[in-house]
């Protein structure tokens, strides 16, 4: 059994042996018979490459033959061209030299030309200089007397001409203007009505008869004096029956000073305790006045919003005046004017409006401060966050301030509107004619000057000046500064009219 299993081993052993060589030599054959195989292929394929390595070989020798020829071609012609543009340079060439040739030729001439010239030059300046001090010895005039001489001429006849053409465009310009100006004042003043004749604030206390006079003055001047220091007037005791006089600068206190003395002459109780309650009831009464006057000016003039203490000082202006004119009156009626133009203009009617309400609050305490009243009104409004456009028009419409925009303007207008119509003021006759000799002295001190005439009521003042001292280009001037002196030396309602006359006569005598 042993040698029988043993005897299998083997023969299966030898077996193996026998498969694994087989399949070796088998695989080593097939190996070799593959690389044979692939060994053809490429062989067959290294024909074909030299093949088709000859045919493109011959193709590009074929192509490079071409590109030679085609090469070769190109540069013959590059050739011809070449020489055609030598021919042509030295043509040019030649052309140039010859040009060269004849300008040279042309400078020689005027060269030679040009020396000609210099010559006829220097013989003409010498014959100029010649004929010049022959002139000078016939006129007896030097080359500059001559020449300011005829500069003066010129100039002369230039002024004139200015002139002329300055007096046709202003004409012109101030026809169109004015007329364009009549017509919106004409139309403000027509839409608007108002009083003719402003109120007047009185000093003056009727008593029922004389003897309320003693009753008033006191035992030895008590009751009098008591009254004086208490509302801060003066009280005139004068032979005037049945009235006494309320004097003070200050219009509040000449007001509540008056309204107490009413009340005392009508209670009849006039003493010294008595007077002291009297004027402190009276000043609460002016208080309550004035602001209720400044509440209604304001609403009546379409003005809201104004700060309680610019109401309370607008509504000052109820006891003071000018020219006879109430000024809390003349500021309702200046600012409507001046909205009613501004609308007419397409101007800021609000602006207007307020400017003409309030450019003349600071009369209302120019008399406590220090200043024009202009600019008193504006340092006020300043103060209480007014609108700087409302604060240029106060300030400007007496020209301290330089006008720079059109609602000032208007508020200058409607002022002097306000105050020129008729029956707007009054000014006593004393003052009148002192404004006459003023206006006409302030002409007569300017150089050139014959005489001056004031005519319409103080409103025109006509000037005849000394045509050898004036020329017409000067008068111009003259009625200017003129006009301006009058704004910065008078104080008067409305506007004045300058006009400057000038004329020359020629006389003589047929004998």
């Amino acid at each position: 059994m042993l040698d029988g299993f043993i005897y299998y081993v083997i023969v299966t052993i030898v077996a193996l042996a026998g498969g694994f060589a087989a399949g070796f030599y088998l695989r080593r054959y097939l190996i070799r018979a593959d690389i044979r195989k692939q060994e053809q292929k490429v062989d067959s394929m290294l024909e074909d490459a030299e093949k088709k390595a000859s045919g493109v070989v011959l193709v590009a020798k074929d192509e490079a033959l071409e590109l030679r020829n085609s090469a070769l071609a190109e540069i013959e012609q590059s050739r011809v061209a070449l020489r055609r543009e030598e021919q042509h340079l030295q043509g040019r060439r030649e052309k140039l030299d010859s040009r060269q040739e004849r300008l040279e030729q042309r400078e020689n001439n005027l060269n030679r030309r040009q020396s000609t010239l210099d010559k006829k030059q220097n013989q003409l300046t010498a014959l100029v200089d010649e004929q010049e001090v022959a002139l000078e010895r016939v006129a007896g005039l030097s080359r500059e007397e001559a020449k300011k001489e005829l500069l003066a001429n010129v100039e002369d006849e230039v002024r004139k001409d200015m002139a002329r053409v300055i007096r046709e465009v202003e004409a012109e310009t101030k026809e169109k203007a004015d007329d364009r100006a009549r017509k919106i004042i004409v139309d403000a003043i027509q839409r608007m009505a108002s009083d003719q004749v402003a109120e007047v604030t009185v000093s003056t206390v009727p008593l029922p008869s004389d003897d309320m006079k003693g009753r008033v003055i006191g035992r030895n001047g008590r009751n009098i004096r008591a009254f004086e220091q208490a509302a801060g007037v003066d009280v005139v005791v004068d032979d005037t029956p049945e009235a006494i006089t309320v004097s003070c600068f200050n219009p509040i206190r000449r007001e509540i000073a008056r309204r107490a003395m009413e009340r005392l002459v009508v209670d009849g109780r006039i003493h010294p305790a008595r007077i002291e309650k009297v004027i402190r009831d009276s000043e609460k009464e002016v208080d309550r006045i004035v602001r209720e006057a400044g509440e209604q000016a304001a609403y009546d003039a379409g003005v809201p919003g104004l700060h309680p203490e610019i109401i309370k000082i607008l509504g000052r202006l109820k006891f003071r005046t000018s020219y006879g004119q109430n000024q809390l009156s003349h500021a309702v009626e200046s600012a409507r004017l001046a909205a009613l133009m501004a609308e007419d203009l397409g101007a800021n009617a609000d602006v207007s409006r307020a400017g003409g309400l309030l450019h003349d609050i600071g009369k209302a305490v120019d008399f406590e401060v220090e200043g024009t009243h202009a600019g008193i009104g504006s340092d006020i409004l300043r103060r209480y966050g007014v609108s700087t456009k409302v604060i240029h028009c106060v300030e400007s419409h007496h020209h301290e301030v330089e006008q720079e925009t059109v609602e000032s303007v208007l508020v200058e207008a409607a002022d002097a509107i306000s105050g020129a119509r008729p029956g707007a003021r009054r000014e006593s006759l004393e003052f009148y004619l002192k404004r006459i000799h003023a206006l006409e002295d302030i002409a007569k001190s300017f150089k050139g000057v014959a005489e001056s005439y004031a005519i319409q009521a103080g409103r025109e003042i006509r000037i005849i000046v000394k045509p050898d001292d004036i020329d017409d280009l000067a008068t111009i001037q003259l009625s200017r500064d003129i006009a301006r002196t009058v704004e910065e030396n008078l104080e008067y309602p409305g506007q004045i009219k300058v006009t400057v006359i000038r004329e020359t006569r020629a006389e003589e005598y047929a004998k």
